[in-house]
């Protein structure tokens, strides 16, 4: 059991360093953006709320 753990703790932190095919190379800028998207979202629904004075 421990093994199995301590193996998937291994492998899912081996993909915070992949790298994207060298096909999709010149969208890298984008990919780097792309985890913090949602967070504009959450901002964005206080800035709607401040806007209708937080009904």
């Amino acid at each position: 059991m421990l093994n199995i753990f301590s193996l998937i703790c291994l492998n899912s932190a081996s993909f915070f360093f992949a790298k994207l095919p060298e096909a999709y190379a010149f969208l890298n800028p984008i990919v780097d953006v792309m985890p913090v998207i949602p967070l504009f979202f959450f901002l964005l629904a206080f800035v709607w709320q401040a806007a209708v004075s937080f009904r």
